[in-house]
């Protein structure tokens, strides 16, 4: 029995060995990457000697980051650019990528990964939560994957890695406008392979579900709420983010070279639930 197992309130943050050698060298935009499972994506993308840009609307807390993970690199390791983002901001996702081929001289692959996570009942949502959930969650996918692809199509194609919810497929009580907008991005992510398929590109999404973030510590420190989210999940436990980080590598990686438009769920089995 694994830990995780045993304690269905920790989530099993064992290290993945899988290896993909065709990603070392290759340099990956990452945005929402000062925290949460943006951050443990840099990170584990410079341990397998990724280099990786990491964009965020908290240019401190990112440039902080960048400067542990580099400061404790060991040998073979990437390096990870730090660079304050506005996802919302089509230009600064242009920025983004020139900052990343003025460093590295190359952006092989893109990870719409930055997102807000509000809450209300629906009557109650304000004009202002439906506009900066779309404008962050929607937009700023659309913005970062129009970046990618313009770069990508003149340099031979790559990947483009959008972060959808199981909350796009099931519903959260209170959270409407983020479900909503989640649910924009898996059809999203189909328009995109659709039509940038042609050029090399392949554009999947990831569709996490309960897992070990600041986003859902409330969760797991009510027992209540917790043994009413761990009964939706088959696998009875909580996701680490590296579990969805090994989705993102394989998404990434030659092994999934001929796989574009899926939504890759990665939440213990509840969306069938």
């Amino acid at each position: 029995m694994t830990e995780s197992s045993s304690n269905p309130t920790r989530a099993n943050a064992a290290p993945l060995t899988a290896s993909y050698p065709e990603l070392v060298g290759k340099v990956v935009v990452v945005t929402g990457a000062a925290r949460g499972m943006g951050a443990v994506f840099v990170e584990e993308l410079a341990r397998r000697g990724v280099h990786a840009v990491g964009g965020d609307i908290d240019g401190d807390g990112m440039a902080a980051l960048a400067d542990k993970i580099n400061s404790g690199a060991a040998e073979g390791a990437g390096r990870v650019l730090a660079r304050r983002t506005d996802v919302t901001d089509p230009d600064d996702h242009d920025a983004l990528l020139a900052a990343g081929l003025e460093e590295f001289g190359r952006v092989d692959h893109w990870v719409n990964n930055a997102g807000v996570f509000p809450q209300a009942g629906f009557t109650d949502i304000p004009p202002d939560q439906v506009t900066a959930t779309y404008q962050v969650n929607v937009n700023g996918v659309v913005y970062g994957g129009q970046t990618a692809a313009r770069h990508l199509r003149r340099h031979g194609g790559g990947a483009i890695v959008n972060m959808a919810s199981v909350a796009g497929v099931r519903v959260r009580v209170t959270r409407a406008a983020y479900n909503s907008s989640k649910a924009a991005v898996r059809h999203l992510t189909s328009c995109m392979a659709v039509e940038l398929g042609p050029d090399d590109i392949r554009v999947n999404a990831i569709a996490p579900g309960f897992v070990d973030t600041e986003m859902t510590r409330w969760v797991r420190e009510d027992p209540a709420a917790l043994d009413r989210a761990l009964s939706t999940v088959p696998l009875r436990r909580v996701g680490a983010p590296v579990e969805v980080f090994g989705a993102l590598q394989f998404l990434l990686s030659d092994s999934a070279r001929y796989i574009t438009g899926a939504v890759l769920p990665v939440d213990g089995g509840s969306q069938h639930v």
